[in-house]
């Protein structure tokens, strides 16, 4: 509590600072308009500072895991939203207060306004009006995301050339979904739009990759009648992620938390999904043979450690190729290369591309790439291979922007 409290007062007074700045060019920029439009511009500035206070209060004083998981995103995603796109405001404001200050330097120096060219508060209109303009963009752009790119499912074909497939899975086509974080949708129908796309491409078999929820095991309850509609004539195989075992919310006793992990295993058996949990299944097509491996999350630095990979990859030794679902891609250059030059292929998530970049034909970038050495798409080091989805659903911010949510499908062929 004491943490939280610290946590809040810092914020607050964070929040001010940057709107009391802000609010500047608010004044300057309505000062002409007519006296109703001025006191509703100006007071409605301060909406979103009272609302973003009174989410602070209610985190420090209150239970934030109380209710749904919809106001406690909307409240945080909200306030972030808001104060990123004030500080580009402020970026603009400081460029004013710069030029200003260089002119009154210069004054003192020179003694006289008329060595001076142009006109200081003509310069310093246009700065508060591009201040309030700049902030406007990202606020746009993160509602944009939200009504349209949360649940714009796009399918992404790749071919796997691996030298040791057997011809009995040689044309084998994989699904992968990952990162559905159930407790964050707010759009059903959607949904199983994209449950649909994927059952379309007619897989032979489906991994999903982890993170179920965000919180607790409850969130999936109402989506098992949705995502039980996955199903693949090979099978579904499942792993955990880092929010599955309820690690990031305060639970009143250790059984209750065993409990909510226990109830996130039976609702992977009530999916239907084969939950592997630092084990594999061989899978054999006329004497031929393919190992899936699956361990729990495994992620470097802070993240949980729950995989034993060596536990895992018992039993598997002797099948010609093996795919491994890792739900991090950190643990690839941890703990997958260094020790299984086996392994084939690793399919993970885990990033959600930071639901926010630019991916075309000649660009991909995200800030994730700042974080993650491997965030998105196809990695290859020699003949091993690594596969980062860029997730189904979203945690956090409720949309995406440039980096829309992913169902792939791989091809596996011997070359």
């Amino acid at each position: 509590m004491r943490t939280r409290m610290m946590t809040m007062f810092f914020f607050i007074i964070l929040f001010l600072l940057i709107d009391i700045y802000v609010f500047q060019a608010v004044l300057n920029v309505s000062k002409e308009w007519a006296p109703l439009w001025k006191q509703i511009f100006r007071y409605g500035y301060w909406l979103p500072t009272l609302i973003a206070i009174t989410g602070l209060v209610w985190w420090a004083f209150s239970d934030p895991y109380k209710g749904t998981d919809y106001l406690r995103i909307y409240v945080i995603a909200g306030s972030a939203i808001i104060y990123f796109s004030k500080l580009f405001a402020v970026l603009f404001l400081l460029a004013d207060d710069l030029q200003r200050s260089a002119r009154w330097v210069a004054q003192k120096i020179f003694s006289s306004k008329e060595s001076l060219p142009g006109k200081s508060i003509t310069r310093s209109e246009f700065l508060s009006q591009a201040a309030l303009v700049a902030s406007a963009v990202p606020i746009g752009l993160s509602v944009y995301g939200i009504l349209t790119g949360a649940h714009d499912y796009r399918l992404k074909k790749i071919t796997i050339p691996l030298p040791y497939l057997p011809p009995s899975f040689d044309g084998l086509r994989i699904g992968q979904i990952s990162d559905i974080h159930s407790g964050s949708f707010w759009n059903k129908t959607a949904v199983k739009g994209g449950v649909k796309m994927l059952m379309d491409e007619k897989p032979d078999l489906i991994f999903f990759t982890g993170d179920l929820v965000n919180n607790e095991s409850s969130e999936v309850r109402d989506y098992i009648s949705i995502f039980d509609k996955v199903k693949a004539p090979l099978g579904v195989f499942s792993v955990t992620g880092n929010h599955d075992y309820g690690d990031y919310r305060q639970w009143a006793s250790a059984e209750l938390k065993r409990k909510n992990f226990s109830d996130l295993v039976e609702a992977h058996r009530l999916l239907g999904y084969d939950l592997l949990m630092n084990e594999n299944r061989i899978i054999k097509q006329n004497g031929d043979t393919l190992a899936i491996i699956g361990i729990e999350n495994w992620g470097a630095g802070r993240f949980s450690k729950y995989g034993k990979l060596d536990q895992a990859y018992r039993g598997a030794e002797e099948a010609s190729t093996k795919i491994l679902l890792s739900h991090d891609p950190t643990s690839w250059d941890a703990i997958i290369r260094p020790a299984y030059q086996d392994i084939d292929l690793t399919l993970s998530g885990h990033t959600h591309g930071f639901q926010f970049g630019v991916e075309t034909e000649y660009i991909k970038w995200s800030p994730c790439q700042y974080m993650y050495k491997q965030w998105a798409g196809l990695y290859q080091e020699g003949n091993q291979y690594l596969y980062v989805n860029r997730g189904y659903g979203y945690l956090g911010y409720p949309g995406r922007v440039g980096m829309p949510p992913e169902i792939t499908i791989f091809e596996l062929k011997k070359v």
